[in-house]
């Protein structure tokens, strides 16, 4: 069986949209038996992420799982677009809704999930205290944004070098979940739990797991700026890499989100960071014996 994976297409960004294009045409020249786009195609709102995965020609399974991206919305609620909406759009185009069900096909299964972060991989050398990456934003962004000053007090427990650092995650301003990080996490990771068993009870020999936020710290981006490093917060979970280890049968992982390649081997678990960003697009090729 071959695999071909990508992600983090953003086809709702003018200055992404010429670089998506010119991959989905790469894609559809490969050829594959199945396609796996793991998150990130567009936002909610529009009809983007349709124009997008519409451009795709392989006549064989497609597969989605989304992004945090998708989950942006100007609307009420984001949770009801990843439960209700986001489903319905996705199977209206043909393709397979990796976040409910997983893929089996002879002995290889396909499981998927979004993903979500509780600042396990927030970086301890900022100081930043957890109420902060509660609002994503930065000590520097509170005392910048108003709506946000309420962070600062008490102050005596944020270090100045932290009050130099000025970022917002605009999941705080776009991604409407009425639960916590957390708790958002912990419901994904059931429902993934679920697939991991499904698959692993069945004939199949391998798992390839596809997850839009990292499961692994050795994913991360290098250090790069204290700006950016604060934005590892929301890049994954060691809880989702924890949940993976447990099933003997999952042997791939393929993730997106930090728009940076990386590779590592977690124990039996080869992960790849795709790697897509804004400007320059990748996939990755797997061949399954």
């Amino acid at each position: 069986m071959r695999l071909i994976l990508t992600a983090d297409l953003h086809y709702d960004h003018a200055n992404s949209r010429e670089s998506a294009d010119s991959i989905i045409t790469e894609i559809n020249q490969a050829g594959c038996d199945v396609l796996v786009v793991i998150g990130d195609a567009a936002a909610s709102a529009g009809d983007a992420m349709e124009r997008c995965l519409s451009r795709f020609t392989h006549p064989g399974p497609k597969l989605f799982v989304p992004g945090n991206h998708e989950l942006w919305t100007t609307e009420p609620d984001s949770y009801a677009l990843l439960l209700v909406q986001l489903p319905a759009r996705v199977r209206s185009l043909g393709w397979h809704w990796l976040q409910d069900e997983p893929f089996i096909a002879d002995d290889v299964g396909i499981v998927g999930t979004i993903g979500w972060y509780d600042y396990s991989f927030a970086q301890p050398a900022l100081g930043i205290p957890r109420r902060f990456y509660e609002r994503k934003v930065s000590p520097g962004a509170a005392a910048y944004f108003k709506e946000y000053r309420d962070l600062l007090d008490p102050s005596d427990d944020v270090p100045a070098e932290a009050m130099e650092i000025v970022a917002r995650w605009n999941d705080g301003r776009f991604v409407k979940l009425h639960r916590s990080d957390e708790h958002f996490l912990d419901e994904l990771l059931g429902m993934l739990r679920g697939q991991l068993q499904r698959v692993s009870a069945s004939k199949t020999q391998t798992i390839v797991a596809a997850t839009h936020h990292l499961p692994f710290r050795e994913l991360l981006p290098p250090s790069h700026s204290a700006q950016w490093d604060f934005t590892k917060a929301y890049l994954g979970s060691e809880k989702l890499g924890q949940l993976l280890l447990e099933f003997p049968k999952v042997k791939h992982l393929f993730c997106g989100h930090s728009h940076f390649a990386a590779q590592a081997q977690i124990g039996r678990i080869s992960a790849v960071n795709i790697g897509s960003g804004y400007r320059q697009k990748a996939f990755q090729t797997l061949l399954l014996e």
